[in-house]
């Protein structure tokens, strides 16, 4: 644990050393002190269960652009947030099993995710969050984008994906997963994109600055919903740097992937599976976007 904790980014660390001080175990997915003692930097909202805005008339849907908010703190910010899969994916094997190009090779255009042991849906879970994320965000003041919002029937595809940041002139992306590893394997990770110039594939401008992004995201991550980084992979950093991503590969602005936790591991399952931890995970990724936007 020493170790582990020796090797965290200092955000994370600061978020974990104060959870840990507190009492808190990280199982719970109930409001604990680590959620109440999380910084206003991302005022938090009181959604309805399913993640969407508490409207009294519907929601809009689709992968649009928020209006931009006439105030706040995130006044003329662009996030896109991309959900990773897509619900309808599972239906449309031939057409994400489809390759396209990801500058350093050539890859799927998307896959259908993984699941819970119950069935509970990667594609799901990351749909809930960046709902989420999105009222979080547009309470800040940011036009936000979602790549999609179960408004098409399968993809977007890992190229597009990475098009859709580009061509909204992001100030940043952030990607949500949940992980599929082996049982007894927990904790979030934070993808970061390695340089790469390949084809069309150049990250060298996006490296540090998504870098930035990455770990502010991850600290208050950790600060917000007690969840410890991960322990099989990243050296308990919290952090991998990958060259595979083709969501990552061809970024032109700052990006960066997160593994909210591991769907087959049946203690970071009752989380993912919980609202109120997936509204704590939802503030905790808002809050490092807010911190890296407004540095």
């Amino acid at each position: 644990m020493t170790v582990a904790l020796a090797a965290l980014v200092p955000g994370a660390l600061l978020g974990w050393l104060v959870y840990e001080t507190a009492g808190g175990s990280g199982d719970g997915g109930g409001t604990g002190g680590a959620s109440a003692r999380a910084s206003a930097s991302a005022a938090p909202v009181s959604p309805t269960e399913d993640g969407k805005r508490p409207e009294t008339s519907p929601a809009p849907t689709g992968s649009r652009s928020s209006a931009p908010a006439a105030s706040g703190p995130l006044k003329g910010k662009v996030v896109v947030i991309d959900p990773g899969h897509n619900p309808g994916n599972f239906r449309h094997t031939g057409e994400i099993n489809r390759q396209v190009d990801i500058g350093t090779n050539r890859k799927e255009c998307d896959t259908t995710g993984t699941s819970t042991n119950d069935g509970y849906t990667e594609a799901k879970f990351t749909l809930d969050v960046a709902h989420r994320m999105r009222a979080l965000l547009e309470e800040q003041g940011a036009t936000v984008k979602l790549t999609q919002d179960a408004d098409r029937p399968f993809g977007p595809c890992v190229d597009e994906r990475a098009r859709i940041g580009n061509e909204a002139k992001a100030d940043a992306v952030v990607s949500v997963h949940a992980d599929g590893s082996g049982a007894g394997n927990r904790g979030f990770h934070v993808i970061l994109p390695g340089s790469v110039r390949a084809g069309a594939a150049d990250t060298r401008a996006i490296v540090a600055p998504s870098r930035d992004l990455g770990e502010r995201v991850a600290g208050r991550f950790v600060a917000v919903t007690g969840s410890a980084p991960s322990n099989y992979i990243g050296d308990g950093t919290g952090l991998v740097t990958r060259k595979d991503l083709g969501g990552l590969n061809l970024s032109t602005v700052p990006k960066v992937f997160i593994e909210c936790g591991n769907m087959r591991d049946s203690k970071d399952a009752a989380l993912l599976t919980s609202g109120a931890w997936r509204q704590k995970a939802a503030q905790g990724i808002s809050e490092g976007i807010v911190s890296f936007l407004r540095g």
